[in-house]
């Protein structure tokens, strides 16, 4: 009888481990659902946020600058140096003005409404996730660069733009911007990632690889946050090779996906990365 006592014993622990284990694996799964839904809604009121200004011509007595691009990566490199040279000067973070000097809220956009050039037809923004959003990443947060429609509606119907449509199911949404490129920042405020996102993520459509790279090669940025807009450029045009790459891989993960419904997959978040170490 001690026996048998002894086994149903054992067997009532099994079983109430068993079940301490599935309710965890649910609350676990309650709590992704959770984070997914409240991803989604920040994303909507985010990108709702942002409309492509009107573009302006460029006002008397602005001179074009040099070009960061090419094959110049001697000035672009030396344009870094300079610009973190004058923040330790200065005793400042990158982030310093755009986050006035406190801590990022998570999901936060800075600015607010995007720091965007109006003459040029490229913004960006700044923002920061949640630690559960992207476990394991060392980043302190991340820069998204968007280019305006009068800068790529022209090439639409390009061999090269007809063919990545075709490779994300040919989408008939008509959006202002185009997300360009990630970049991933340290505590430091140094650049350490390159990556891109899938078109869920920031509620607009990306472009060719052939045509985004042309875009970032041409970039350039005066949105009234000199340090930031002097980074962005230099380490565009540094790693124009590791860029290439990650736009590679970007279109190898949309190949890899049903043509039908990827860029609305919600399991298909990021879709390239590569870690930079300048």
């Amino acid at each position: 009888m001690r026996v048998v006592d002894e086994h149903d014993q054992v067997r009532r622990q099994v079983r109430g481990g068993q079940v301490r284990r599935q309710e965890a694996h649910a609350s676990e799964h309650e709590g992704e659902v959770r984070r997914q839904q409240v991803r989604t809604q920040v994303w909507s009121e985010v990108r709702s946020q942002v409309r492509c200004p009107a573009l302006m011509a460029p006002a008397s007595g602005r001179r074009p600058r040099a070009p960061v691009g090419g094959t110049d990566a001697d000035a672009a490199g030396q344009r870094l140096l300079e610009t973190y040279a004058a923040l330790a000067a200065r005793g400042e973070h990158l982030l310093h003005g755009l986050l006035a000097g406190k801590p990022p809220r998570q999901w936060q956009h800075y600015p607010e409404n995007d720091a965007i050039d109006r003459v040029s037809g490229y913004q960006w923004f700044y923002h920061s996730h949640s630690p559960e959003d992207r476990s394991g990443a060392s980043e302190h947060g991340h820069f998204h660069l968007f280019a305006c429609r009068p800068l790529w509606a022209g090439r639409l119907r390009s061999g090269a733009e007809k063919a990545f449509a075709a490779l994300t199911g040919d989408p008939q949404v008509s959006v202002t911007t185009r997300h360009l490129l990630g970049m991933g920042m340290s505590a430091k405020g140094v650049p350490t990632s390159l990556f891109t996102v899938n078109s869920w993520v920031t509620g607009d459509l990306m472009l060719s690889a052939a045509g985004t790279e042309r875009l970032l090669a041409r970039m350039r940025l005066d949105t009234g946050h000199a340090s930031i807009d002097a980074v962005l450029e230099s380490v565009v045009a540094l790693c124009a090779g590791e860029i290439h790459e990650v736009m590679a891989a970007r279109d190898a993960t949309l190949s890899s996906r049903p043509v039908h419904g990827v860029l609305a997959d919600r399991n298909l978040e990021l879709l390239s990365e590569m870690v930079i170490a300048l």
